[in-house]
């Protein structure tokens, strides 16, 4: 009997709801709505009705593996809808500056989706494996093309350094094997492991060759991430302009020292907090710059008057720490240093940055406490 009572309030309200174009939706109202954020089904989004180049090299979807390989790595990958749109968000901060660089090398441009799926696009990304940067560099092999990663400064968090390293190891890659898509495999899975793969299976076609499977995944991954970013509004990604984040603008300042500096000194100097200098240079590391010459970013418009502000700011902190700092004579040793002041030699190392090797010449400022 309850039931009974109750279906009479129910289609009053009904009735009531529909009746009254100020509680319901037209529906022109909702296809409009519709029409501006639709997202297509998962089945939709894999139904390749053009052809995929990536590199200016056709992917062979009439090839039943080839197609069910893509159509994982891409479902995965819009799946993580938020992570997608961090994609879309950071490449508009970065994708100008690393297209400059790759068109400076004579790259294709293809390859500025080989950071989105290595790190996203952030600095500070870091792999099981000790992977660090936005391409991903191990620390042997980031050296081996010119980055500097010491106790002081890592090069591989630097957007421009690193995408520089990075396109010429690619070309490289691309020269040996002869063909993006095996030098894309090279630089996950290393380059003599790619090379004995082919040795022993015979075959330099990359669809035609067994591989570890993470590699396999890794190049379908960046196919995809240029499909998804390429199409953004097709996948379902309507962002406004006013989503994006900025173009990454600066002010590049040049310093020079003798010795090592407080980066607050440059945050002082340039009317910024620490955070910013950390955030424009993430290759800087810990809270001193190094000795030596050295190109800093800091946020547009604060060069201005910079050269001043930082003489006056180091003047007045070599005063606070005249004390703090040895200036080495001809004939001085950093173990005859470091007995002096009466601080053990691995110490004095430490804070000056140095090695065993190192070499020390007379005039040079060592920081000895």
């Amino acid at each position: 009997m309850r039931h009974k009572f109750l279906w009479k309030p129910l289609f009053i309200l009904i009735v009531f709801f529909f009746t009254n174009p100020w509680l319901s939706f037209s529906a022109e109202v909702l296809e409009k709505i519709d029409s501006q954020q639709r997202i297509p089904s998962l089945m939709e989004s894999i139904q390749f009705k053009d052809d995929i180049h990536y590199c200016g090299i056709k992917i062979p979807l009439h090839r039943q593996d080839v197609k069910q390989r893509l159509e994982k790595e891409l479902l995965l990958a819009l799946w993580d809808r938020p992570q997608v749109i961090l994609w879309i968000k950071r490449a508009s901060k970065y994708f100008l500056h690393v297209e400059t660089i790759l068109k400076k090398q004579g790259l294709p441009l293809d390859l500025r989706f080989v950071p989105v799926v290595e790190s996203a696009l952030k600095p500070h990304a870091k792999s099981s494996k000790n992977a660090v940067g936005y391409w991903q560099f191990l620390k042997s092999t980031g050296k081996e093309h010119g980055l500097r990663i010491d106790s002081m400064i890592d090069e591989r968090r630097n957007i421009f350094k690193s995408t520089t390293a990075a396109g010429k190891y690619l070309k490289d890659l691309e020269n040996q094997f002869g063909s993006y898509l095996l030098a894309l495999a090279a630089y996950n899975m290393g380059e003599y492991r790619l090379k004995k793969e082919i040795r022993d299976q015979k075959t330099q076609d990359f669809f035609s060759l067994y591989l570890p499977l993470q590699t396999q995944g890794y190049v379908f991954k960046v196919i995809c991430a240029k499909l998804i970013l390429e199409n953004q509004e097709f996948y379902g990604f309507s962002l406004k302009p006013s989503d994006l984040y900025p173009v990454f603008t600066f002010d590049k300042v040049n310093l020079s020292s003798d010795f090592q500096i407080p980066i607050t000194l440059i945050a002082t100097a340039a009317d910024i907090s620490f955070k910013k200098i950390k955030d424009f240079n993430p290759e800087l590391r810990g809270y001193y710059l190094d000795r030596g010459e050295h190109a800093i970013l800091i946020p547009k418009g604060k060069a201005k008057g910079f050269e001043g502000h930082f003489t006056t700011a180091v003047k007045k902190w070599e005063k606070t720490i005249k004390n703090r700092f040895h200036v080495v004579k001809r004939g001085e040793s950093l173990t005859g240093i470091s007995k002096k002041y009466r601080i053990s030699l691995s110490s004095l190392l430490k804070l000056n940055n140095l090695s065993l090797k190192g070499m020390i010449h007379p005039g040079d400022r060592l920081m000895i406490k």
